[in-house]
């Protein structure tokens, strides 16, 4: 069996017509899930970018003990496992921070691609004057990152120059010289919707019509959105609604690449996010250290060769249960360093879910003193705290703790009656509280966390 994975960075499930969105038009994602297992209860695991690739090369819930860090050599990663079990295995990427700055995120592939210039890559040189979507102040690290993308994209002309395109494009031009491999995983990861949102305006103009003013194509501050006008949080949705139909219609040329190619028959196929984003809720704009659903309920389907899709399951699914259940059914024997937990009896509706619950985290490691920090925490109150405190969250059928060391205010939501996490009862329900936090600490314990760690999250 052959393998494709796809992944959209920061694509919210609930921006998904499979996931009950109306307004968003992501036809061909909808009708991906219309013949996929849909994984109602996925949710992130190690938290943001990085972490979460990790965790899905991995198979290991690696927020335990690494943080936002280069991949070294000595973990145990899909891509590896694969190859000597004799597959061809490739990487395709316009996500910058999996191999810049010698962060390998491509190591064990036989080959990879780099599309090169989002977000702040040190691409172009060009002395090209730069025009600015809005004031500087209404910008992340303007000169550093947003100019430089500006640099990076000055050249293009059409849709097909933008980077999701891109990155779908080679991606199905790889299947073209490879599809009559024996057998193969391609690893497709764009970093649209990311910011900065820049879709081509018709993409926008359909959420937003007739829009006049500034451009926030990337927020200075993750945090409180009280910064932001009406019409410039409108706005933003729509630029990031734009990106999503955009990823969505590209995607469906690559899928329709792949049905022209007669892989259907003989390919799984997985799509899915590493987490979502604010756009108001709780107040906020951007990823801030609490991780509620808005960010960290990610979308997951699978479609599987010769079976019916449009099954939908309601069993709790993690990043790291996805290396296991590639191995699993390419019958390669799965490493013991594994944390996750096979999917292939969902799959196949042979047996139980693995979990009763999903733990989501940042890194509750603290770097050794010296230690470089690739992440925006350098720049970011939010995420300073975050590194201070390492929030988590656990949730499970009925509900979800918010929880971290330090200063951090535990927060308790009863999810089928307050779905969108408006009122806060961890004082009206400390026994519902100290039962999910039971089951966190019991979790870091079955996944090894060192006690150093462990300690400070041992009491609520």
């Amino acid at each position: 069996m052959n393998f494709i994975i796809v992944i959209s960075d920061t694509l919210r499930r609930d921006h998904l017509g499979c996931y009950g969105n109306e307004w968003i038009s992501t036809p061909n994602m909808d009708r991906l899930a219309k013949e996929s297992v849909i994984f109602d209860r996925a949710y992130t695991g190690s938290f943001p970018t990085i972490p979460n690739r990790r965790d899905l090369f991995t198979g290991r819930f690696t927020f335990t003990y690494s943080d936002w860090a280069p991949l070294p050599p000595d973990e145990v990663v899909l891509a590896q496992v694969l190859r000597e079990a004799g597959y061809t295995t490739m990487f395709i990427a316009d996500t910058p921070h999996l191999v810049k700055d010698g962060f390998h995120y491509d190591r064990g592939f036989s080959g990879w691609n780099w599309i090169r210039g989002q977000e702040g890559d040190r691409y172009m040189t060009d002395p090209i004057e730069v025009k600015l979507p809005c004031s500087p102040e209404k910008l992340r690290e303007t000169a550093k990152t947003v100019t430089q993308y500006l640099r990076n994209v000055s050249q293009r002309q059409y849709e097909e120059d933008y980077f999701a395109p891109r990155t779908m494009s080679e991606a199905g031009r790889w299947l073209e010289r490879n599809y009559k491999q024996e057998k193969f995983l391609l690893y497709v990861d764009t970093f649209d919707p990311h910011e900065p949102w820049d879709p081509p305006k018709w993409y926008a103009d359909m959420y937003d019509p007739g829009y006049e003013g500034e451009e926030l194509i990337y927020p200075p501050v993750y945090g409180p959105c009280n910064y932001l006008t009406a019409a410039e949080l409108k706005h933003i949705r729509a630029l990031y609604a734009g990106e999503v139909t955009m990823v969505d219609r590209w995607l469906g040329i690559l899928l329709q690449k792949v049905e022209a190619l007669g892989l259907l028959e003989n390919t799984a196929i997985i799509f899915t996010t590493d987490h979502g984003f604010y756009f108001g809720e709780h107040g906020l704009i951007g990823k801030t250290r609490m991780l509620y659903e808005e960010v960290n309920h990610i979308p997951l389907m699978i479609r599987m060769p010769g079976k019916a899709g449009g099954e939908r399951n309601l069993d709790f699914v993690q990043p790291a249960d996805l290396m296991p259940t590639i191995l699993e059914l390419a019958d390669v024997g799965i490493p013991n360093t594994v944390h996750g937990k096979s999917l292939v009896p969902l799959l196949k509706g042979t047996g139980p879910g693995a979990r009763n619950f999903a733990v989501s985290s940042w890194a509750i490691i603290h770097p050794p003193a010296g230690e470089r920090v690739d992440f925006a925490s350098q720049a970011y109150s939010w995420a300073k705290a975050a590194r201070d405190t390492r929030p988590s969250t656990i949730v499970d059928s009925e509900w979800t703790l918010l929880f971290g060391a330090g200063d951090v205010e535990p927060e308790l939501y009863h999810l089928p009656s307050d779905p969108q996490q408006r009122t806060n009862v961890f004082a009206k329900h400390p026994g519902e509280a100290k039962r999910l936090h039971s089951q966190f600490v019991r979790f870091l314990e079955s996944v090894g966390t060192a006690e150093e760690y462990l300690k400070p999250r041992r009491t609520l």
